[in-house]
């Protein structure tokens, strides 16, 4: 006889029985199902335990085999209490999740903050990562503030203003410029920044309970008069700004501002933090050293990441400032998470250190020359009015300004709809925003599929 098949019949009878019984009803006994089935007692046997332990039936020994108690149907949560306890919700958590949402499967995204896979030298920093990790005292607990060497880095790489002992390395540039905003302002202070200006600076100066206050820029940066008069009205000492190949606009501050924008700076005693993301992401211009190299007296505030220039896993960044801010910066960052994996610094300072780096960088300039342009000569073919009076000639985006009266948030549904994702240029501003526009990124598709991707665009325009 086949256990397995007397089993199965034993399991379809008591089934039967339990579907068509009260809970309580006593089962038949292991014998009378032994005659009834023509089974082993072991066979029966295990054919309830089997039920047993999918919670059909109930064994209690000395007793016999009961139907058991039919579960209560779950209980459907009541969360809306958190709604309460939590009070609104802030200034941008939205717009980053939608910043940050990968795009759906078929979809050709123009929107995006890092390099496309193709773009990112994953092998080189595989390999890097690779012979780190075999390395034991990679696992150990080094410096708070960061690697010295790795520091030294950064430190040279910023012109020589800053010293390794100023700077602190953390987990990527958002979290380097959340930990800056609380450890140089109080809730209630206010900041200054350019408009528009990084989303992502926007919602963590709203999360650090700041009041953000715009300065006008153009296609040459931030505007000197209307830089010092703001601080003039607000009494602000922190002004947030991107010198080079500003998100969202493109726009590097020129050379004839830069000294008026540091004057303004000293004038009223504040700090002006730099966000030098975008040096690595050269194009076809010869760009000026960091603010921070011409600033003896400690006003600037330094912010380099590796993440936009090489690949979205390697979170490594580094922060630093002269004097007491400086310490200030390191404390904050202790607080917040005591220190960055050591596997992941040495793998990045292995990499920017070693040839691999210079050929990443080269590779990417001309990479991203090409994905730029053939994004400008679609829009030139299907959509003209959107082509930027000025082409930033490095970052990763265009800042594009849609006809009058678009809606730039409607726009940007209806584009998800044909298959495209862009991102409206609304929440780049700290007040309203003087016109529509959409950021266009041309580092997150392959160039053969831009005139796909704005053809898409352009019927969303239609709708």
């Amino acid at each position: 006889m086949n256990d397995s098949n007397a089993a199965q019949r034993v399991i379809q009878d008591l089934r039967a029985r339990v579907r068509d019984s009260s809970p309580g009803t006593r089962l038949p006994s292991v014998r009378e199902l032994t005659v009834a089935h023509q089974a082993s007692p072991v066979t029966v046997s295990e054919a309830i335990r089997h039920l047993v332990a999918q919670g059909l039936v109930e064994a209690r020994p000395g007793r016999g085999t009961f139907v058991a108690a039919r579960p209560e149907p779950p209980h459907a949560p009541d969360l809306s209490w958190q709604t309460v306890a939590l009070g609104p919700r802030r200034f941008g958590e939205s717009e980053m999740q939608a910043l940050l949402a990968l795009p759906p499967a078929g979809a050709i995204p123009l929107t995006g903050g890092y390099l496309d896979a193709d773009l990112q030298p994953a092998a080189a920093l595989g390999a890097a990562l690779a012979r780190v990790a075999r390395q034991p005292a990679a696992w150990q607990r080094g410096p708070a503030e960061g690697r010295e060497d790795l520091r030294d880095w950064f430190a040279r790489a910023a012109g020589g203003g800053l010293r390794a002992r100023d700077l602190v390395i953390c987990p990527g540039g958002q979290a380097a410029l959340s930990s800056a905003l609380r450890a140089l302002a109080a809730p209630g202070d206010t900041l200054l920044v350019e408009s528009p200006t990084y989303l992502g600076a926007l919602a963590a100066a709203r999360a650090s309970g700041l009041h953000v206050v715009p300065v006008p820029a153009d296609r040459d940066g931030v505007l000197p008069d209307q830089l010092a008069a703001a601080f003039a009205r607000t009494g602000a000492r922190l002004f947030y700004c991107q010198p080079l190949f500003a998100n969202p606009t493109g726009a590097s501050l020129a050379e004839h501002r830069r000294a008026a924008v540091m004057a303004a700076v000293r004038a009223n005693g504040a700090f002006l933090i730099e966000d030098d993301y975008a040096r690595d992401l050269v194009i076809d211009a010869d760009v000026p050293p960091p603010l921070a190299a011409g600033d003896p007296d400690g006003h600037v505030v330094y912010l380099r990441s590796l993440t936009k220039s090489a690949a979205p896993g390697l979170r490594i960044a580094a922060i630093g400032a002269r004097g007491p801010a400086g310490s200030r910066l390191r404390a904050a960052r202790l607080l917040d998470d005591f220190f960055v994996a050591g596997p992941l610094q040495q793998a990045a300072l292995e990499f920017v250190t070693g040839p691999a780096w210079g050929r990443h960088l080269r590779a990417l300039r001309r990479d991203l020359k090409v994905r730029r342009d053939a994004l400008l000569t679609a829009l030139h073919r299907h959509l003209p009015d959107l082509v930027p009076p000025v082409i930033p000639r490095g970052g990763l985006h265009l800042w594009a300004r849609l006809p009058d009266g678009t809606d730039d948030t409607g726009l940007a549904t209806a584009a998800a709809a044909e298959g495209v994702v862009v991102f409206p240029g609304r929440p780049w501003f700290a007040a309203e925003p003087p016109a529509a526009h959409l950021r266009l990124t041309y580092a997150a598709a392959p160039p053969d599929l831009m005139d796909e991707a704005v053809r898409r665009l352009a019927r969303a325009f239609r709708h």
